[in-house]
């Protein structure tokens, strides 16, 4: 633990005693969000981001204990296990190490090594081995055994030589010098399989290609992996074996002539037989984990922007899931997302019934006092606005198109039919989309983030990783702002810390039984929710107009007294320091810190005091396209065009322009510099001006720039 604790501390620039409280706070079951937010003083400020590393570096280091357990025991049971090699492995700080050590130990099935012991060639191997042999044809002689099929010298050499091979193999010192040559020198080769050109097109970029497998990117490497999996390339994955035969015989071979030759061959065996397979799969597992960290990596970035893009707010909301012969499906919904009414217009092709359209549009629009009208970004999208447009209103509507990515995935799933039971897909994916303009975080939560369409190579990717990754990113967002206990549905719910799908059933039940909460305390009357969920929980939970003016805002329960030693300090009343914008300069933090509340705890306070339940989320914004682009067959190189970004990755960005068709701004236009990561100089849903610099009308691919 002390090595983990000193390794990881090192690792995030932290001190010891950090490490120790968070790991304590893992172990007590505190989440990530609750540890960053109210446990400060415990882990003097760790972010959010350094806990998430603590806590993958911590489940790391438990499972590498468990197997030092199974591996002694293994060790002990086939009485090989001595106070040395136990000293070893207790010592050992990687599963990589662990393997490598406990390989020689290792039960196996029947090697060319274990069939050449069984013919009793192992006194000939040692003697190999310590080259002390004179006259190598006469010691080979000896071991000559018709019955054993051993017929010849040659035959009792290669045996011997098989044993000799399985050593050098199995030597942790000589995998471990390998696999740094793998690292460092590997490349990777990608060649396409004979007759597969036609059918494998799409991965024409890989028919013959090599890089240095360390420096590959991620999209590259799952792009092969890709073609490999479904049969199209051949993939090789290693560094020059004559470097790493040579390496060996200098540390292995002391000396010249014939035995030192059997020791060459041995080796050359080895490396090629044994160690370089071996070696290649861990090296092709470990790229692969790499590119699957770096797309995960690259998935939730883009997620987290996602889920926390600005709200509409709370509004009345018209929306509309575009089509062409299908017709266009509107929807009224309230202020709190209820669904009032549904409509079927037919403006578009081939029925083009605008002036119905028009008629049915301004009657919703003035029944349901309607404030903003939501549009689907898919097919008819642009189409749509345009109409829209063209409406003259009696009052002032924001228009805003919406990306519905998924929203037919919500529309179709157990959630989708438990809300809207009477109603089919239709109308559910319209109002997925109206309550994604209104709040995109409560909307996008019910839908499985794989399908949002902000990743790269997302279904390739180790699925176990992605999954974990985006509900933490999930629960992050969902904490950071914080949740309406009386209307969030039980999705939403299912993120806050300590609470779960379970638990989250079980609230909504509880408050369709008995109506709203009145106080945070009243969780506590939720069958199956105890004094550990609700202090995981609470501090992100808000009730508004609730009979305790403090459960509208992020202070936890926990500090409530403390709260009130404040206002009694000051002669005022507690709901006097509820919105308070002079609470700073009125309290003294200081005067307040004790061994339960230090100054980080006490600043949130005061800070929450100050704006209770603000929402982190920047403010809402209407992004206008250009109104005179309407096809792809409109552009030309040169233009230049606002535009909006919709996902990242590694290699660049889309961009959404107006069109069905999204641009990529590749890595290399996004800046005069080199540019290693888009992702630090882009984020999701950010408005640019792009420059067109080349179109493929018939392929619908549109290249974009930065550099004007």
């Amino acid at each position: 633990m002390n090595y983990f604790i000193k390794n990881i501390a090192a690792t995030l620039g932290v001190l010891n005693w950090q490490i120790e409280h968070t790991v304590s706070l893992f172990d007590e079951g505190a989440t990530i969000p609750f540890i960053a937010r109210y446990r400060k003083e415990r882990t003097g400020g760790l972010t959010d981001i350094q806990l998430l590393e603590i806590d993958k570096e911590y489940h790391l280091y438990k499972q590498l204990q468990e197997r030092k357990k199974t591996v002694l025991k293994a060790l002990k049971d086939q009485e090989n296990l001595t106070t040395e090699l136990e000293k070893q492995i207790n010592e050992l700080t990687t599963i990589i190490a662990l393997e490598d050590l406990y390989l020689p130990f290792k039960p196996k099935r029947k090697t060319r090594a274990s069939i050449a012991r069984e013919k009793g060639l192992l006194p000939l191997a040692k003697m190999i081995q310590s080259e002390n042999i004179t006259d190598l044809h006469a010691a080979c002689k000896r071991f000559i055994n018709p019955k054993k099929g051993i017929e010849s010298c040659e035959d009792a050499l290669k045996s011997a030589r098989d044993i000799l091979a399985e050593w050098y193999a199995e030597d942790a010192w000589t995998r471990r010098r390998l696999r740094k040559l793998f690292e460092w020198e590997a490349s990777i080769r990608s060649k396409i399989v004979k007759g597969k050109e036609s059918e494998g097109e799409k991965f024409r970029n890989y028919f013959d290609w090599e890089e240095k497998a360390e420096k590959a990117p991620a999209h590259r490497v799952l792009a092969m992996l890709r073609g490999e999996s479904e049969g199209f390339l051949r993939l090789k994955i290693e560094p020059e074996k004559s470097k790493a035969i040579a390496l060996l015989k200098d540390k292995i071979v002391k000396g010249l002539g014939e035995v030192a030759e059997q020791k060459s061959l041995a080796i050359e065996d080895a490396v090629k037989r044994l160690i370089f397979p071996s070696l290649e799969t861990e090296m092709k597992a470990r790229i692969r984990q790499q590119a699957d960290e770096a797309s995960v990596k690259v998935f939730s970035e883009n997620l987290k922007q996602l889920l926390l893009a600005p709200p509409l707010g709370q509004k009345n909301v018209l929306a509309i899931d575009p089509g062409f012969r299908s017709g266009c499906k509107l929807v009224c919904l309230d202020r709190n997302g209820k669904l009032l009414n549904n409509e079927n217009i037919y403006p578009h092709p081939p029925q083009r019934d605008t002036k119905t359209a028009f008629k049915k549009i301004k009657s919703l629009v003035n029944a349901y006092k309607i404030e903003a009208i939501a549009i689907g970004n898919g097919t008819a999208g642009r189409e749509t606005e345009e109409m829209i447009k063209r409406i003259h209103f009696d009052r002032d509507l924001t228009a805003v198109m919406v990306n519905e990515d998924g929203a037919s995935v919500y529309s179709a799933s157990a959630t989708a039919r438990e809300e809207f039971p009477d109603y089919d897909i239709t109308v559910r994916g319209a109002v997925s989309i109206g309550r994604r303009l209104m709040d995109p975080l409560a909307e996008l939560v019910k839908i499985d983030p794989k399908a949002i369409g902000v990743g790269q190579y997302q279904h390739d990717v180790n699925q176990k990783l992605l999954y974990d990754s985006l509900e933490t990113t999930v629960a992050l967002c969902v904490n950071s702002v914080g949740v309406d206990l009386n209307t969030s549905s039980k999705e939403l719910l299912s993120h806050v810390s300590g609470i779960g799908p379970g638990l989250a059933e079980r609230i909504v039940v509880y408050r369709n039984n008995n109506g709203d909460f009145k106080l945070r305390k009243a969780l506590k009357n939720v069958k199956g929710l105890g004094e550990k969920a609700f202090e995981q929980s609470a501090g992100f939970l808000r009730i508004k107009n609730g009979e305790n003016p403090l459960d509208a805002s992020g202070v936890h329960p926990e500090q409530y007294a403390l709260v009130a030693k404040m206002a009694k300090s000051i002669g005022e009343p507690l709901e006097n320091l509820v919105g308070n914008k002079q609470i700073k300069s009125m309290i003294e933090a200081s005067e307040f810190i004790s061994e339960q509340a230090g100054l980080p705890t006490i600043n949130d306070i005061l800070t929450e005091l100050e704006k209770p339940g603000l929402d982190p989320r920047k403010t809402f914004s209407v992004f206008e396209f250009d109104k005179n682009i309407r096809s792809i067959n409109q552009l030309a190189a040169g233009m230049i065009m606002p535009g909006i970004v919709t996902n990242i990755t590694d290699f660049g960005a889309f961009v959404d322009i107006g069109l069905h068709e999204n641009g990529l701004l590749h890595k290399s236009q996004i800046a005069n510099e080199f540019v290693r990561k888009p992702s630090d100089y882009l984020v999701l849903n950010q408005q640019l001006k792009v420059k067109i610099i080349d179109i493929d009308a018939e392929r619908k691919r549109i290249s974009l720039s930065l550099r004007f």
